[in-house]
């Protein structure tokens, strides 16, 4: 018999039976914590710092990110963070940091593109179409100087020669629909142009081309052989052009750029909050997000960095005033470039990698109600199971709901709203993991600290000039904020007498789990299906042991734990599977090499990419395959997660195809032998 066949009767059990061992409303937290950190922590305060951040221009290394880290420094010296400091590591285009080649910052000085009209035989400007000191954002990251006056050819997608079909773009400019760097090879190398217009419309959601004047984040290749500039339009100014060119004008644009890559560092502000326990002071609680984006980007990521701002002020004030105690653990905060900056210092300072036990890591958290924001509390990827993630969900759902009393005007003791702010349900969904952001590198394997990720989407502004702090609630701030406080200081002073509490959270949430593994059940075989159960089992159990990261699990804890698991696996099971006709491929067991930490894709440098060799037609085919939950990306990652000198190829493929839909075995082992290829990861004899 099929498990999908099964009735939930059996499941109803275990919810009767663990209801039965008195599952209580109270929080992880005291109230006499929680009241504290509810009153302190002020989404207009974090707000004014963000107002100040969505000011600069923060590119890696710039001097907008520099202005930036100062102003972060300055705060937490101010809030009684004394060591707090900016951390500069070199970036050359040469150095590698772990999988992340070093990118060099880059400035601009001035940046314009003027229309020209013609009057009495002489062109004459005539209208400005985008300014770097009005707008940075028209101007694509990693352009270089360099001055056209030329015509303007359309040249759609520009990434395919049939787009360039009949057309002369040898000394022109090029509008494209496409990013910059993916249109440079054609248009700019081969083909001549002089300089790149585009109205791409990444970051693609439900809104995006409905508002016509935004203006999108653009991005060349940074450690392209082809120097080129480009500008960045709107879709309404794209339109025009488009339209004139069509009806057979001629457009002719004049482009001045001074801006370019120079030797510098990355940097990166960091600060702690000393542990107060002799015996955990060492241990430490990291608090992340990511300071550098275009401006204003006050969503996009000033939301997260005055938000970890925000904790650290509410912190420092509340143990001066002996209103909360230390904490046991060291609390730190981090502020890098995105992603590039956390593999940099990562590598860079394995000794504080070491010490972090787990990461509260905020990328995008105060989207207002124009944003169409819907906010998350993301867990880990599968194959890192922690319960760091099930705390930072139980308090999720705390602010869920006594931000929901409020609003429908039942009493609450933390309706958590900001006096400027929206009094509207956080509605905060509890996600499972995605790609995307810093948390990725703390969660990859190389480093294995589980991250719990705190993230809007979508954000109908993300990338554009929209992304204003207008757009920003100081509510929805404060209650992101909170969240990360109530989790991060229970994460720093959790020890083995709290223990019992985690479990029973991890039990209620292990619940829900397993409900979701039975719906997805019908739609499989029973070879997948028994994958499946195999998989949630190892996970929940996995779950369990991850508090060994923190204190030794308490004998009668662990005799508890084991009995509910042991039911839970009554009412799911068969989980046996045998492979008898599995070939010698799919037993391969592989590790990965030390020395090379982080995952594959960084930030504006993929490892695998450039390590893939030119001669190869295709990359691996798991780069591009579609699962039922999940795609290249997300497979990729995982697989290489999931490579810990213990699991054959098969057992990869199986927990891969649990987390996000099956898929071949020899799709899998093809992307490991590339990865063996490249000495990424070692045969295990």
């Amino acid at each position: 018999m099929k498990i999908a066949h099964r009735t939930l009767a059996c499941f109803t059990c275990l919810l009767i039976s663990f209801n039965s061992v008195g599952v209580n409303a109270q929080t992880l937290l005291h109230e006499s914590v929680l009241a504290p950190l509810a009153q302190e922590i002020s989404g207009e305060t974090a707000k004014r710092n963000l107002e100040y951040l969505a000011r600069q221009h923060r590119m890696r290394g710039s001097r907008g990110f520099h202005a930036a880290a100062e102003h972060i420094v300055e705060q937490l010296r101010a809030y009684g963070l004394k060591d707090a400091r900016i951390e500069q590591f070199p970036a050359d285009g040469k150095i590698f940091y772990g999988t992340q080649k070093s990118r060099p910052p880059w400035d601009a000085e001035f940046a314009e593109l003027w229309e020209l009209r013609e009057v009495h035989g002489q062109w004459q400007r005539s209208a400005r179409i985008a300014s770097w000191e009005a707008m940075p954002v028209s101007l694509a990251q990693d352009s270089e100087s360099g001055e056209a006056t030329a015509d303007l050819v359309h040249i759609g997608a520009g990434t395919s020669e049939r787009d360039y079909a009949g057309l002369d773009v040898r000394g022109k400019l090029v509008l494209t629909s496409s990013q910059p760097a993916a249109v440079v090879p054609l248009a700019i190398k081969r083909y001549g142009a002089a300089g790149i217009v585009s109205y791409a419309q990444n970051q693609r959601t439900a809104w995006y081309g409905e508002d016509e004047n935004l203006v999108r984040w653009g991005h060349l290749d940074t450690f392209s052989e082809t120097p080129t500039f480009a500008f960045m339009v709107s879709l309404k100014q794209a339109r025009d052009f488009q339209a004139r060119l069509l009806r057979g004008e001629r457009v002719r644009l004049n482009a001045i750029v001074r801006a370019g890559k120079h030797p510098g560092s990355y940097e990166l502000v960091t600060a702690t909050i000393p542990g107060a326990d002799p015996n955990l002071r060492n241990e430490e609680i990291a608090f992340s997000c990511h300071l550098d984006h275009q401006r204003p980007g006050a969503n996009d990521n000033a939301s997260g960095s005055v938000a970890i701002l925000e904790v650290a002020r509410a912190f420092s004030k509340l143990i001066r005033e002996d209103k909360i105690a230390p904490p046991a653990r060291t609390i730190r905060f981090i502020w890098p470039p995105e992603i590039e900056g956390t593999i940099t210092y990562l590598n860079a300072r394995p000794e504080i990698a070491a010490r972090i036990k787990a990461v509260i890591h905020m990328d995008m958290v105060g989207g207002g109600p124009e944003t169409k924001a819907i906010f998350h509390v993301t867990r880990g990827p599968n194959s890192l199971p922690s319960f760091v993630n099930d705390v930072a969900e139980h308090f999720g759902e705390f602010v869920n709901e006594e931000s929901a009393k409020f609003a429908g005007g039942q009493p609450t003791d933390f309706p958590l709203v900001a006096p400027e702010g929206g009094k509207e349900p956080l509605l905060a969904e509890m996600a499972p993991f995605s790609l995307g952001s810093d948390h990725q590198v703390y969660a990859d394997s190389s480093f294995g600290i589980p991250a719990i990720y705190m993230n809007d989407w979508p954000d109908r502004y993300i990338h554009t000039n929209f992304d204003t702090p207008a757009n920003v609630d100081p509510t929805k701030l404060k209650r992101a904020a909170f969240i990360g406080a109530a989790s991060g200081y229970f994460l720093a002073n959790a020890t083995a007498a709290q223990s019992p509490q985690i479990l029973r959270v991890v039990q209620a949430n292990s619940l829900r789990r397993t409900a979701t593994t039975l719906m997805r059940l019908p739609i499989l075989d029973q070879a997948d299906q028994m994958v499946l159960v195999q998989q949630h089992l190892w996970y929940e159990r996995t779950l369990v042991d991850s508090m060994e990261r923190f204190f030794r699990i308490p004998d009668r804890v662990r005799a508890s734990a084991n009995t509910f698991l042991e039911t839970l696996k009554k009412q799911v099971g068969p989980v046996e599977r045998s492979s008898p006709n599995a070939q010698q491929e799919e037993l391969q067991v592989f590790r990965r090499r030390a020395a090379l930490k982080g995952p594959m894709t960084a930030f504006g440098y993929d490892y695998f990419d450039d390590h893939y060799p030119a001669s190869r037609i295709r990359p691996p085919g798991l780069l591009f395959y579609r699962g039922l939950r999940g795609s290249g990306g997300d497979y990729a990652y995982e697989v290489l997660n999931l490579v810990d000198g213990r699991r054959t190829v098969l057992d990869i493929c199986d927990a891969v195809s649990a987390t996000y839909g099956p898929v071949p075995v020899q799709t899998v082992f093809e992307y490991l032998h590339e990865l063996r290829l490249m000495g990424v990861i070692q045969p295990v004899k």
